[in-house]
């Protein structure tokens, strides 16, 4: 017998400190979801790539590891000076970066979760946002790999104490990011310097062949990149960015998306239909897809296959931002930051427009680890009023809203999607159950009506309808489309029910006035 699918968290800090909610769905009219971990104080929280423990830091002070699964401290790490601090993949490993006076103090050190020992330390000068953390680890932690000065060095992840394995020359590097999954590649970036151009190289990480380049793409134009594996490690996508746009088109720079396989199929620009920056791009879960949103306003949205060859085009419209569900099924485009928070919600298996919507104010969003809800939040210090989380579901219909004075962070525990049963599964299971209680409930009163129809009419006040919070107003058109426009039991159709009834009636209408050849009745 399968196991159950695990229940979703969600994480949310606020400047009293940090708790974890238990995940939708959740009973119409909730407003504060049940806590599994109470506040508590920290400056930053986060995750390991698995969700099986949760990192919060005190600044300057300390790091408190928890296992998620039971959310008891696991270790707590006394560190003064602490300014950062990252879990490894599955939470084995604690890194942390602390103020050094002078070079003789190693300020970078990665611990043992478990045990609290000191595995390995270095000296840094400094770190940025593209450079922590220093030591990168595969998926599986098989692999541990860090940037030095001309170079990239190996460890042994098990054995830290036998220092460095191997080394991958690489004059000039200024970025570098391991593939995860699996850890068998490489890649690192290195500037444009004295008219030579920038470059992306990678490399593999087995010792026999790690001087030996396996893929290369050099471009002008270009001071910083941001590079995204595929899951599979066959495929690197590379966000070539530059400081000024010559063309004179975007005043926040030129971008060029560059895309390099391992086996050498492909080493060139990704084909774009349309001048202008990349918005955003983003790997499918299987990693055989990237969907792009690209272009001058209205940008344009487009799916490649991995030999970089379009599959899907969504058109254009008021979008800078793509989310692909973990399920491989839904796509998510949307328009956060500076415009108006429009959203629209695709079926990619379908190939359809499942709805659309609005997330004004949104400076996060993320789908959900089973791929059914999608959760937008406003967070400060982007902004500081109308802070707030919603939550919708795979068709765009918000189920969930709170509102907060003040929201640092709001995020899903991560989960394995393999863990989940399929969206259509679900789909299914849920509206034969409801189809078979609205029968149950359609015949019971009709059987209660046969049996009051002989007595006397008696003249009754109308009964009060119930309060409908706001965010339940969606379940009434869900309703009206699960069962074409049926009233629940014991009470009248909602206002939006009636409205989408007169719609389609008018339609209808419509529809015959025009195959009768006369002009429809637009009143």
């Amino acid at each position: 017998m399968a196991s159950p699918p695990p229940a979703l968290e969600i994480l949310v800090r606020e400047p009293d400190g940090v708790t974890v909610w238990s995940g939708p769905p959740y009973p119409p009219g909730t407003t504060s979801p049940p806590q599994r971990l109470p506040k508590t104080a920290c400056s930053a929280t986060s995750f390991s790539t698995d969700g099986a423990r949760l990192l919060a830091t005190v600044a300057s002070a300390s790091a408190t590891v928890y296992d998620c699964r039971t959310l008891a401290v696991v270790k707590c790490f006394e560190l003064p000076g602490l300014l950062a601090a990252a879990l490894s993949p599955t939470g084995a490993y604690l890194q942390t970066f602390q103020k050094s006076s002078s070079p003789q103090e190693k300020n970078v050190t990665v611990w043992h979760v478990d045990t609290a020992a000191a595995l390995y330390q270095h000296y840094q000068k400094s770190m940025s946002k593209t450079t922590w953390p220093m030591v990168q680890f595969s998926a599986d932690e098989s692999v541990a790999c860090r940037m030095m000065p001309n170079e990239i060095q190996f460890f042994d992840p098990k054995d830290f104490a036998k220092g460095i394995l191997y080394r991958i020359r690489m004059p000039g590097i200024a970025t570098m990011k391991l593939a995860t999954a699996p850890g068998s590649h490489v890649a690192g970036f290195v500037p444009e310097a004295k008219g030579v151009p920038a470059s992306v190289q990678i490399f593999s990480c087995n010792k026999d062949a790690q001087n030996q380049v396996v893929a290369r793409r050099s471009f002008f134009r270009c001071s910083t990149v941001q590079l995204q594996w595929n899951k599979g490690s066959t495929g690197l996508l590379i966000l070539a960015q530059a400081d000024v746009d010559k063309t004179n088109q975007s005043y926040y720079g030129e971008t060029k998306l560059n895309y390099l396989t391992t086996d050498r199929a492909f080493e060139g620009i990704v084909p774009l239909k349309k001048d202008g920056p990349v918005h955003d791009v983003q790997w499918s879960s299987s990693g055989s897809e990237f969907a792009v949103v690209y272009g001058v306003m209205p940008p344009k949205a487009t799916i490649f296959n991995k030999k970089c060859n379009p599959l899907v085009e969504f058109g254009e419209g008021p979008y800078n931002t793509i989310r692909w569900n973990p399920k491989g099924r839904f796509v998510v485009l949307a328009g956060f930051g500076n415009l108006p928070g429009d959203m629209a919600f695709w079926d990619y298996s379908e190939k359809k427009l499942v709805a659309k919507t609005k997330a004004e104010c949104s400076v996060t969003s993320e789908w959900s680890p089973d791929g059914r809800h999608f959760m937008t939040a406003t967070t400060a210090p982007r902004l500081q009023i109308d802070n707030c989380i919603k939550i919708f579901d795979h068709n765009g219909s918000l189920q969930f809203k709170k509102m907060f004075e003040r929201l640092y962070q709001a995020d899903w525990k991560p989960e394995a999607a393999e863990r989940f049963t399929d969206i259509a599964d679900l789909t299914t299971s849920l509206s034969t159950l409801k189809i078979e209680e609205t029968k149950k409930q359609v015949s019971a009163q009709g059987s209660k009506s046969a049996q009051t129809s002989s007595k006397a009419p008696a003249i009754t006040a109308p009964k009060p309808t119930a309060y409908r919070p706001p965010h339940a107003k969606g379940s009434a058109e869900l309703q009206d489309k699960l069962f074409g426009g049926l009233a629940p039991a014991g009470g009248e159709m909602s206002k939006n029910a009636l409205r989408n009834k007169k719609r389609r009636e008018k339609q209808k209408e419509k529809k015959a006035a025009e195959a009768s050849g006369s002009p429809a009745d637009e009143s």
